[in-house]
């Protein structure tokens, strides 16, 4: 195994000496403050590490963490994993690949190949963990075999045995966890019985793993769960390397030792997807980077990009999968030790560049230190520094920006810039559970917006007014559905609650009667920013006359934070609650570390604080904690509207 090789996580920095004086750093930090240990251990899982080596990580993690609450340092989930092989290493190995994605997993296991107990088992340890997320890994050699008597078809046989696992593991999570289901696909055979004629004929292994594979796919987008494609990770490393036969026959592991660490690190990016922690900007260095030589000192005309050239082909390879990122919802920025004038010139004029200004939403060229550079574009676009990753060739840059901003991804690059594109896209930073019609019209907005930064500089008032506000709140419905979910799991800062709901749930709140969830699409002047806010209220009576809506959830996209549209959404709201013959709003107020700037929220709105047993809990449903702040509004009262215009519709 090389440093280049993808099971290597090459994108990774090599561990900088001996991982014991390594941990022993990460104790000293956890010893001067909390945050600076829980700092210092992302730092430290962000490194390349060997199975071996992530044992103790994870012991020290278990104990600088503890049972506390880890914002904002990580995101806390809960894992359980049922497989039908051995799945002894995994716990270890998904809780430090978490930590580099910026998730506390907590990882429970079921017994090996004990599925059908488990699911049946009212008490299986592995559901009182109280798990958000299930992964069920299956196995191409636990489907049945190839039968004696040579019947043409055992591909029913395995579809009955995969659909039997998944049903059970339906019901069990509806009935009692509320976990997202992950599902994971086969990796396939290493070699063909059939040779080239395998997936032609029903009697082959393959052919049953293609189909099995399939139904997979279309059993996790038909409910809600997310997928996790095994079979294209081992292929793109080799289903040869992927599967080891030996311990196979020695301990029934499914994947290769040297493949766990990998294995892991998509479990976690996966989980942090989930979660909301993907990444959201790509912060691009210039010189040697987006194209050869530099610019200050060569001049703009000098600089090697374009076709024709093999080392020019190769920068425009780079240029263009920044483009394709920001297709599906990435935003850029440029980070560069230039001067402005003349960075800024290559994307004006040069005839083969591929990306322009407009692609840029945030340009910054100056003397600084790049760790200062990547705050200052995170402060642009209101941002916390975690959902930047930063493509800079300087290794030096590099690991000033890791060591001054350890939440930042900075992957490792390769001397060749051909093979940049591979090494950015096999890191995973940005990963993606769904994809909706706001992920496509993301950047676009972010960038009109961050790039009209200098009007808000001016008179803040007519900066909103020349804005032309316009929202439109509508109850949640299928073609909703799937954004409001993404929402709900990306949102941390201006999030009153920050309760996690799938689309499954989402549409279970649809059907039972009780609950109304809202979204809120926002359209200005800048274009369509898509469904921006999403509010769910759960209705209750108290007494015989005061019915109440209870704002189980209250969130925004930080794109429009500063801009009253929650006074808006509030009027709204309250018109709403007024038809339906509500008479009382009730908001709740959970901080989760993160969402720190909405604890005035209600109080600026108008509402009034309200005692705990003024929140309606749920039969079972445990006590609000002490620092919960639970807050009232008379829907007949005056709602104090946006004081510029904002044009409300739905």
């Amino acid at each position: 195994m090389t440093s280049d090789t993808l099971d290597a996580l090459p994108w990774l920095p090599a561990l900088p000496g001996r991982l014991r004086p390594e941990l022993a750093l990460v104790d000293a930090a956890a010893g001067r403050s909390r945050a600076e240990g829980l700092l210092a251990l992302r730092r430290l899982a962000t490194h390349r590490l060997s199975l071996p080596q992530m044992a103790p990580l994870a012991r020290l993690a278990d104990r600088l963490i503890g049972d506390d609450d880890p914002a904002p340092a990580f995101r806390a989930l809960r894992l359980a994993i049922l497989s039908d092989t051995t799945s002894a290493f995994l716990p270890d190995a998904i809780r430090v690949a978490g930590l580099r994605h910026g998730l506390d997993i907590r990882v429970s296991v079921a017994p090996d190949n004990q599925i059908p107990a488990t699911l049946n088992d009212p008490g299986a340890a592995v559901f009182r963990a109280a798990p958000d997320l299930v992964l069920l890994s299956l196995d191409r050699r636990r489907l049945p075999h190839w039968p004696e008597d040579g019947a043409p078809d055992t591909s029913g046989h395995a579809l009955d045995l995969v659909l039997a696992h998944l049903a059970m593991l339906h019901d069990r999570a509806a009935a009692t966890t509320g976990a997202t289901i992950m599902v994971q696909t086969l990796p396939q055979m290493p070699a063909a019985l059939f040779g080239h004629f395998d997936r032609r004929t029903a009697l082959s292994a393959r052919r049953r793993i293609d189909q099995v594979n399939q139904w997979l796919i279309d059993w996790a987008e038909a409910n809600n769960a997310v997928l996790f494609d095994l079979a294209a990770l081992a292929e793109t490393v080799g289903t040869a390397n992927w599967h080891d036969p030996r311990q196979w026959h020695w301990s029934k592991s499914a994947i290769s030792t040297t493949m766990l660490p990998l294995y892991a690190d998509h479990v976690a990016r996966i989980a942090a997807a989930r979660a909301g922690l993907a990444r959201r900007c790509l912060i691009l260095d210039l010189d040697d980077t987006l194209w050869g030589g530099v610019i200050g000192d060569d001049g703009p005309e000098a600089i090697v990009i374009g076709q024709g050239d093999p080392v020019g082909e190769a920068f425009l390879s780079v240029q263009r999968l920044a483009l394709d990122l920001r297709r599906r919802g990435v935003v850029l920025a440029v980070s560069s030790k230039n001067d402005e004038h003349v960075a800024r010139k290559a994307f004006r004029d040069h005839p083969d560049m591929l990306l322009r200004e407009s692609d840029i939403a945030v340009f910054v060229a100056d003397r600084r230190d790049k760790a200062t550079q990547v705050e200052d574009i995170a402060a642009r676009l209101e941002w916390g520094v975690d959902a930047l990753v930063l493509l800079d060739d300087n290794p030096a840059e590099r690991r000033q920006v890791r060591e001054a901003l350890p939440q930042v991804a900075v992957p490792e690059l390769p001397d060749d810039p051909a093979s940049v594109p591979d090494r950015l896209l096999a890191a995973g930073y940005f990963e993606a559970v769904t994809v909706s019609e706001e992920d496509h019209i993301r950047a676009g907005h972010y960038t009109r917006m961050a790039r009209s930064g200098h009007l808000r500089l001016g008179d803040f008032q007519a900066y909103l007014r020349a804005l032309d506000t316009r929202i439109e709140m509508t109850v949640v419905d299928a073609a909703s559905r799937g954004r409001a979910a993404q929402l709900i799991s990306r949102s941390n800062q201006f999030n009153l609650t920050t309760r996690r709901y799938d689309a499954a749930a989402l549409a279970a709140m649809e059907a039972a009667g009780d609950t109304t969830a809202f979204c809120i699409r926002l359209r200005d002047t800048f274009g369509d920013a898509g469904i921006i806010s999403v509010v769910i209220c759960r209705a209750h009576t108290r007494g015989d006359i005061d019915r109440i809506w209870a704002i189980d959830t209250w969130l925004m996209s930080c794109r429009v934070l500063n801009r009253q549209v929650e006074m808006a959404v509030l009027a709204k709201l309250a018109a709403c609650a007024r038809a339906r013959h509500i008479t009382t709003l009730t908001g709740l107020y959970l901080p989760s570390g993160r969402n720190a700037m909405v604890a005035g929220h209600y109080a600026a709105l108008g509402f009034t604080a309200a005692p705990h047993d003024a929140w309606p809990l749920a039969a079972g449903a445990p006590d609000l904690p002490a620092d919960a702040t639970v807050w009232r509004l008379r829907v007949a009262d005056h709602v104090t509207p946006p004081d510029f215009p904002i044009t409300i519709a739905g």
